[in-house]
Protein backbone atom coordinates (compact mmCIF):
# COMPACT_ATOMS: atom_id res chain seq x y z
CA UNK A 1 0.00 0.00 0.00
CA UNK A 2 0.89 3.50 -0.32
CA UNK A 3 1.95 4.59 3.19
CA UNK A 4 4.35 1.31 3.23
CA UNK A 5 6.11 2.74 0.26
CA UNK A 6 5.76 6.37 1.24
CA UNK A 7 7.68 4.64 4.93
CA UNK A 8 10.40 3.54 2.53
CA UNK A 9 11.29 6.21 0.49
CA UNK A 10 13.13 9.39 0.71
CA UNK A 11 12.26 12.49 -0.88
CA UNK A 12 14.08 14.13 -4.12
CA UNK A 13 16.42 16.91 -2.77
CA UNK A 14 15.20 19.87 -2.07
CA UNK A 15 14.35 22.01 -5.62
CA UNK A 16 13.46 19.18 -7.37
CA UNK A 17 10.19 18.78 -9.27
CA UNK A 18 8.85 15.63 -11.08
CA UNK A 19 7.08 16.04 -14.12
CA UNK A 20 4.65 12.72 -15.10
CA UNK A 21 4.02 12.86 -18.81
CA UNK A 22 0.65 10.89 -18.72
CA UNK A 23 -0.19 10.03 -15.10
CA UNK A 24 -2.80 7.51 -15.75
CA UNK A 25 -2.73 4.37 -13.78
CA UNK A 26 0.87 4.00 -12.73
CA UNK A 27 1.95 7.69 -13.56
CA UNK A 28 -0.50 8.75 -11.26
CA UNK A 29 0.46 6.69 -8.88
CA UNK A 30 3.49 7.79 -8.64
CA UNK A 31 2.57 10.80 -8.60
CA UNK A 32 0.77 10.26 -4.76
CA UNK A 33 4.28 9.09 -3.85
CA UNK A 34 5.98 11.93 -4.57
CA UNK A 35 3.24 14.22 -2.98
CA UNK A 36 3.51 12.20 0.08
CA UNK A 37 7.21 12.74 0.11
CA UNK A 38 7.03 16.61 -0.15
CA UNK A 39 8.54 16.42 -3.72
CA UNK A 40 6.75 19.02 -6.56
CA UNK A 41 4.85 17.07 -9.06
CA UNK A 42 3.88 18.31 -12.24
CA UNK A 43 1.10 15.79 -13.88
CA UNK A 44 -0.05 15.95 -17.49
CA UNK A 45 -3.37 13.89 -19.25
CA UNK A 46 -4.98 14.19 -22.43
CA UNK A 47 -8.16 14.79 -21.12
CA UNK A 48 -7.95 16.10 -17.41
CA UNK A 49 -10.82 15.60 -15.16
CA UNK A 50 -12.54 18.72 -13.57
CA UNK A 51 -11.02 19.95 -10.70
CA UNK A 52 -7.64 17.76 -11.13
CA UNK A 53 -4.47 20.11 -11.07
CA UNK A 54 -3.71 18.16 -14.04
CA UNK A 55 -2.26 20.10 -17.41
CA UNK A 56 -3.58 18.91 -20.65
CA UNK A 57 -1.37 17.47 -22.95
CA UNK A 58 -2.77 15.82 -26.61
CA UNK A 59 0.00 15.71 -28.72
CA UNK A 60 -2.91 14.73 -31.97
CA UNK A 61 -4.57 17.88 -31.07
CA UNK A 62 -1.00 20.09 -30.62
CA UNK A 63 -1.98 21.01 -26.51
CA UNK A 64 0.96 21.24 -24.83
CA UNK A 65 2.25 22.85 -21.34
CA UNK A 66 3.85 25.62 -22.14
CA UNK A 67 8.01 26.44 -21.38
CA UNK A 68 6.91 28.05 -18.29
CA UNK A 69 5.25 25.71 -16.64
CA UNK A 70 8.19 22.85 -17.22
CA UNK A 71 11.22 25.77 -16.49
CA UNK A 72 12.20 23.74 -13.20
CA UNK A 73 11.69 20.22 -13.87
CA UNK A 74 14.64 18.13 -12.98
CA UNK A 75 13.55 14.54 -13.37
CA UNK A 76 10.84 13.34 -16.08
CA UNK A 77 9.07 10.62 -16.66
CA UNK A 78 7.10 9.65 -19.78
CA UNK A 79 4.08 6.39 -19.69
CA UNK A 80 2.71 7.91 -23.11
CA UNK A 81 2.76 5.44 -25.93
CA UNK A 82 3.89 5.45 -29.65
CA UNK A 83 1.71 6.66 -32.22
CA UNK A 84 -0.09 4.91 -34.34
CA UNK A 85 2.88 5.25 -36.99
CA UNK A 86 5.31 5.11 -34.53
CA UNK A 87 6.55 7.96 -33.57
CA UNK A 88 7.12 9.38 -29.78
CA UNK A 89 4.54 11.95 -29.07
CA UNK A 90 6.37 13.90 -26.64
CA UNK A 91 10.10 13.72 -28.46
CA UNK A 92 8.04 15.77 -31.28
CA UNK A 93 5.91 17.86 -29.31
CA UNK A 94 8.36 18.95 -26.30
CA UNK A 95 12.10 17.52 -28.10
CA UNK A 96 13.25 21.45 -27.94
CA UNK A 97 11.69 22.40 -24.91
CA UNK A 98 13.11 19.36 -22.73
CA UNK A 99 16.70 20.19 -23.87
CA UNK A 100 16.34 23.08 -22.57
CA UNK A 101 15.84 21.83 -19.21
CA UNK A 102 17.54 21.32 -15.99
CA UNK A 103 16.88 17.40 -16.12
CA UNK A 104 18.73 14.75 -13.86
CA UNK A 105 16.70 12.01 -15.07
CA UNK A 106 14.16 11.04 -17.28
CA UNK A 107 12.66 7.37 -17.46
CA UNK A 108 10.53 6.22 -20.51
CA UNK A 109 8.30 3.52 -20.37
CA UNK A 110 8.46 0.92 -22.07
CA UNK A 111 8.01 -2.65 -22.52
CA UNK A 112 9.08 -6.09 -21.93
CA UNK A 113 7.60 -7.45 -24.90
CA UNK A 114 10.13 -5.25 -26.92
CA UNK A 115 12.66 -9.34 -26.08
CA UNK A 116 9.84 -11.06 -28.25
CA UNK A 117 9.36 -15.19 -27.38
CA UNK A 118 12.05 -17.07 -25.54
CA UNK A 119 10.50 -20.13 -25.25
CA UNK A 120 10.00 -19.79 -21.93
CA UNK A 121 13.49 -19.37 -21.34
CA UNK A 122 15.17 -16.01 -19.24
CA UNK A 123 15.65 -12.76 -20.42
CA UNK A 124 17.64 -10.08 -19.02
CA UNK A 125 18.31 -6.21 -20.43
CA UNK A 126 21.65 -7.96 -22.04
CA UNK A 127 19.07 -10.04 -25.07
CA UNK A 128 18.85 -8.58 -28.20
CA UNK A 129 15.16 -6.92 -28.40
CA UNK A 130 13.22 -9.02 -31.29
CA UNK A 131 9.71 -8.08 -30.60
CA UNK A 132 7.10 -10.10 -32.76
CA UNK A 133 4.59 -8.14 -32.04
CA UNK A 134 4.49 -4.48 -34.47
CA UNK A 135 2.97 -3.08 -30.95
CA UNK A 136 6.36 -3.96 -29.21
CA UNK A 137 8.39 -2.89 -32.39
CA UNK A 138 7.02 0.76 -32.22
CA UNK A 139 8.31 0.01 -28.06
CA UNK A 140 11.45 -0.54 -29.67
CA UNK A 141 12.08 2.53 -32.06
CA UNK A 142 10.51 4.88 -29.25
CA UNK A 143 12.99 3.33 -26.76
CA UNK A 144 16.18 4.03 -29.40
CA UNK A 145 14.36 7.63 -29.96
CA UNK A 146 14.94 8.19 -26.64
CA UNK A 147 18.17 7.04 -26.33
CA UNK A 148 19.29 9.35 -29.06
CA UNK A 149 17.81 12.33 -27.67
CA UNK A 150 21.08 13.33 -25.31
CA UNK A 151 18.77 13.44 -21.99
CA UNK A 152 19.79 11.37 -19.17
CA UNK A 153 17.71 8.69 -19.46
CA UNK A 154 17.12 5.15 -18.64
CA UNK A 155 14.75 2.80 -20.54
CA UNK A 156 12.14 0.98 -17.99
CA UNK A 157 10.74 -2.20 -19.59
CA UNK A 158 7.41 -3.25 -17.73
CA UNK A 159 5.61 -5.99 -17.69
CA UNK A 160 1.78 -6.63 -16.85
CA UNK A 161 1.08 -3.89 -14.39
CA UNK A 162 -1.86 -4.68 -11.70
CA UNK A 163 -2.76 -3.01 -8.63
CA UNK A 164 -6.20 -2.40 -6.43
CA UNK A 165 -8.71 -1.48 -8.82
CA UNK A 166 -6.56 -3.42 -11.21
CA UNK A 167 -6.37 -6.99 -10.30
CA UNK A 168 -8.08 -10.18 -11.34
CA UNK A 169 -10.03 -10.61 -7.92
CA UNK A 170 -13.68 -8.80 -8.82
CA UNK A 171 -13.73 -11.08 -12.01
CA UNK A 172 -12.99 -14.34 -10.18
CA UNK A 173 -15.30 -13.66 -7.61
CA UNK A 174 -18.19 -12.74 -10.27
CA UNK A 175 -17.30 -15.49 -12.51
CA UNK A 176 -16.11 -13.70 -15.40
CA UNK A 177 -12.76 -15.71 -15.45
CA UNK A 178 -12.65 -18.43 -18.44
CA UNK A 179 -9.79 -20.31 -17.07
CA UNK A 180 -6.71 -21.33 -20.03
CA UNK A 181 -4.70 -24.19 -19.35
CA UNK A 182 -1.54 -23.49 -21.46
CA UNK A 183 1.65 -25.68 -19.83
CA UNK A 184 4.59 -23.88 -19.85
CA UNK A 185 3.56 -20.41 -20.82
CA UNK A 186 4.73 -17.64 -18.68
CA UNK A 187 3.70 -14.05 -17.63
CA UNK A 188 5.36 -11.46 -16.13
CA UNK A 189 4.09 -8.90 -14.27
CA UNK A 190 4.65 -6.00 -11.38
CA UNK A 191 2.84 -4.14 -8.90
CA UNK A 192 2.19 -0.93 -8.89
CA UNK A 193 3.63 -0.03 -5.71
CA UNK A 194 6.96 -1.36 -6.39
CA UNK A 195 7.06 0.21 -10.22
CA UNK A 196 6.60 3.79 -8.43
CA UNK A 197 8.88 2.49 -5.80
CA UNK A 198 11.58 1.14 -8.08
CA UNK A 199 11.03 4.09 -10.41
CA UNK A 200 11.92 6.28 -7.31
CA UNK A 201 14.76 3.94 -6.42
CA UNK A 202 16.57 4.32 -9.67
CA UNK A 203 16.34 8.37 -9.47
CA UNK A 204 18.10 8.28 -6.53
CA UNK A 205 21.04 5.89 -7.50
CA UNK A 206 21.46 7.93 -10.59
CA UNK A 207 22.15 10.61 -8.36
CA UNK A 208 24.74 8.40 -6.63
CA UNK A 209 26.24 7.80 -10.40
CA UNK A 210 24.68 4.37 -11.52
CA UNK A 211 22.89 4.75 -14.58
CA UNK A 212 22.36 2.03 -16.80
CA UNK A 213 20.53 2.73 -19.87
CA UNK A 214 17.74 -0.15 -19.72
CA UNK A 215 16.19 -1.68 -16.59
CA UNK A 216 13.74 -4.48 -15.98
CA UNK A 217 11.38 -3.48 -13.70
CA UNK A 218 9.29 -7.00 -13.03
CA UNK A 219 8.99 -8.83 -9.63
CA UNK A 220 10.80 -12.00 -8.81
CA UNK A 221 8.15 -14.43 -10.03
CA UNK A 222 6.77 -15.60 -13.46
CA UNK A 223 3.69 -17.40 -13.21
CA UNK A 224 1.00 -18.67 -15.46
CA UNK A 225 -2.39 -16.71 -15.88
CA UNK A 226 -3.90 -20.05 -14.09
CA UNK A 227 -1.53 -19.93 -11.39
CA UNK A 228 -2.43 -16.64 -10.57
CA UNK A 229 -6.42 -16.70 -11.08
CA UNK A 230 -6.24 -20.00 -8.71
CA UNK A 231 -4.43 -18.40 -6.14
CA UNK A 232 -6.97 -15.28 -6.32
CA UNK A 233 -10.07 -17.45 -6.18
CA UNK A 234 -8.20 -19.05 -3.09
CA UNK A 235 -7.72 -15.55 -1.20
CA UNK A 236 -11.26 -15.07 -1.64
CA UNK A 237 -12.85 -18.24 -1.00
CA UNK A 238 -14.22 -19.32 -4.33
CA UNK A 239 -14.22 -22.37 -6.81
CA UNK A 240 -12.77 -21.69 -10.15
CA UNK A 241 -14.14 -23.18 -13.16
CA UNK A 242 -12.56 -25.63 -15.07
CA UNK A 243 -9.53 -24.55 -17.33
CA UNK A 244 -9.81 -25.01 -20.83
CA UNK A 245 -7.00 -26.09 -23.17
CA UNK A 246 -5.33 -23.44 -25.13
CA UNK A 247 -5.78 -25.33 -28.18
CA UNK A 248 -9.52 -24.80 -27.50
CA UNK A 249 -9.65 -21.83 -26.61
CA UNK A 250 -8.08 -20.08 -29.20
CA UNK A 251 -10.61 -20.53 -31.09
CA UNK A 252 -12.50 -18.00 -29.91
CA UNK A 253 -9.97 -15.36 -28.77
CA UNK A 254 -9.59 -12.23 -30.92
CA UNK A 255 -6.34 -11.41 -32.75
CA UNK A 256 -5.17 -9.01 -30.09
CA UNK A 257 -5.93 -11.85 -26.97
CA UNK A 258 -3.80 -14.37 -29.23
CA UNK A 259 -0.94 -11.85 -29.47
CA UNK A 260 -0.31 -12.09 -25.62
CA UNK A 261 -0.05 -15.83 -25.83
CA UNK A 262 2.05 -15.92 -28.70
CA UNK A 263 5.67 -14.68 -26.15
CA UNK A 264 6.31 -16.85 -23.54
CA UNK A 265 9.55 -15.53 -21.90
CA UNK A 266 10.46 -14.95 -18.17
CA UNK A 267 12.21 -11.70 -17.09
CA UNK A 268 14.91 -11.47 -15.38
CA UNK A 269 14.79 -8.25 -12.64
CA UNK A 270 18.37 -9.28 -11.25
CA UNK A 271 19.56 -6.07 -12.53
CA UNK A 272 17.25 -3.70 -10.58
CA UNK A 273 17.23 -5.92 -7.40
CA UNK A 274 20.91 -7.20 -6.90
CA UNK A 275 22.80 -4.50 -8.73
CA UNK A 276 21.25 -1.63 -7.70
CA UNK A 277 19.57 -2.85 -4.52
CA UNK A 278 15.66 -2.35 -5.04
CA UNK A 279 13.91 -4.34 -2.51
CA UNK A 280 10.30 -5.17 -3.70
CA UNK A 281 7.66 -4.90 -1.51
CA UNK A 282 5.73 -7.63 -3.42
CA UNK A 283 8.31 -9.61 -4.50
CA UNK A 284 5.74 -11.70 -6.05
CA UNK A 285 1.77 -12.51 -7.10
CA UNK A 286 0.76 -13.72 -3.71
CA UNK A 287 2.00 -11.16 -1.83
CA UNK A 288 0.66 -8.62 -4.66
CA UNK A 289 -2.86 -10.25 -4.42
CA UNK A 290 -2.90 -10.03 -0.76
CA UNK A 291 -2.32 -6.37 -0.82
CA UNK A 292 -5.00 -6.12 -3.62
CA UNK A 293 -7.78 -8.39 -1.94
CA UNK A 294 -7.28 -6.29 1.33
CA UNK A 295 -7.27 -2.66 -0.47
CA UNK A 296 -10.30 -3.46 -2.77
CA UNK A 297 -12.85 -4.57 0.62
CA UNK A 298 -12.24 -8.47 0.23
CA UNK A 299 -11.22 -9.24 3.53
CA UNK A 300 -14.35 -7.63 5.13
CA UNK A 301 -16.47 -9.53 2.44
CA UNK A 302 -14.69 -12.89 2.69
CA UNK A 303 -12.92 -13.04 5.85
CA UNK A 304 -12.20 -16.82 6.00
CA UNK A 305 -11.02 -17.86 3.18
CA UNK A 306 -12.44 -21.66 2.46
CA UNK A 307 -9.85 -24.17 3.15
CA UNK A 308 -8.09 -27.03 0.72
CA UNK A 309 -10.12 -30.18 0.71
Amino acid sequence: MLNDLVNRCAPLPSGATLCILGAGFSGGHLAKLSKALGTRVICTSRRPESGSDHLPFDSAKGIVPGHEVLASVTHLISTIPPTKEGADPVLSCLGEQLQQLPLQWVGYFSTTGVYGNSNGNWVNETNEPQPTQLRSQKRLDCEQLWRKSGLPVQILRLPGIYGPGRSPLAAVRSGEVTPVDQPGQMFCRIHVDDLAGACWHLMHRAAAGQRPTVVNISDNRPASRLELQRFAAELLGCKLPAPIPFSEAQATMSPMALSFWADNRKVSNALLRDELGYTFLHPDYSSGLKDCFEAEGFNAMNPEPEAEP
